[in-house]
């Protein structure tokens, strides 16, 4: 992302403190996960997405499926990783991108 430098560089350092974490924790029996979702229509966004230019920019960019995201696309990892079915992931960032860093 050109001119977005430090936004990339505050968002590896937080995948990395995932992972440092969930080994500095796991003796403890908690599990350190994240998720890093696309652009997800909420109020946050609101204000960029209507812009239709940016908009269109952002969908073209999720490369795979060329759609904003919704609440609802993240909320479903977010329940996985707080059921039982997820107790032996630790250390992992989920990326719910639509296929943006598969380009």
């Amino acid at each position: 992302l050109p001119e977005e430098s430090v936004y990339c560089m505050t968002k590896a350092a937080l995948i990395h403190l995932t992972k440092c974490l969930a080994v500095e924790w796991g003796s403890r029996g908690v599990n350190v996960n994240a998720i890093a979702p696309t652009f997800v229509e909420t109020p946050g966004t609101e204000k960029a997405l209507s812009n239709p230019a940016f908009k269109a920019d952002v969908e073209e960019r999720i490369a795979a499926l060329h759609r904003i995201g919704q609440p609802g696309d993240v909320t479903g990892a977010v329940v996985f990783l707080v059921s039982p079915a997820a107790s032996l992931i630790t250390g992992h960032t989920i990326v719910i991108d639509g296929g943006w860093t598969a380009r």
